[in-house]
């Protein structure tokens, strides 16, 4: 058998009490939308300098999948007039510098932020090359304490132009 117990609180405290409970229980998670994962000796405080982390694990929040990005300007002709990249810088740095600001509007006009990708892939025309300047550069942007899970592929060529040596597709959860 259940007791009801007599409780002396006024009509308006009990409602105030009421409010605020609905309010917290609607609250969403504060802690991370994701998670790093990262293999043994492969953590950050082991000394591991990776340039990307294991596997990335979702808590919460909307997933936003990036088609790829190369460095070519938007928007630009279908089919491609290789003219209309004439004026462009074709170093790896530069194209990478192009492709992540780009990747940065997009992800800031979903309402996200860089800190909020989760995975890339990289399709790189002649790794050996190009592999360390692309890597000094997106570090960069993603900054001292992120690292999204990435595969590297190396291709021939992009379909855009054959002078553009990386393309960039990524995944980001942003937090509801």
């Amino acid at each position: 058998m259940f007791e009801i117990a007599q409780c002396n609180v006024s009509p308006r405290r009990l409602l105030t009490s009421i409010a605020a409970l609905v309010t917290l229980s609607a609250c969403q998670p504060t802690g991370p939308h994701f998670e790093y994962v990262h293999l043994p000796g492969t953590e950050p405080a082991a000394g591991a300098n990776m340039p990307f982390t294991s596997a990335m694990r979702v808590r919460n929040g909307t997933i936003l999948f990036l088609s790829g990005t190369s460095g070519a300007p938007v928007p630009h002709s279908h089919p491609h007039d290789p003219s209309e990249f004439d004026h462009l810088p074709f170093d790896p740095e530069s194209q990478t510098v192009r492709v992540m600001e780009r990747i940065k509007t997009v992800v800031e006009q979903a309402g996200g932020q860089l800190g909020d990708i989760i995975q890339v892939t990289r399709f790189v025309k002649d790794v050996e090359t190009n592999q360390d300047p692309i890597n000094s550069v997106m570090n960069r942007y993603w900054g001292p304490d992120h690292r999204p899970a990435s595969t590297t592929i190396e291709i021939v060529r992009l379909a855009v132009d054959p002078r553009f040596i990386l393309e960039v597709e990524a995944v980001a959860v942003i937090p509801d």
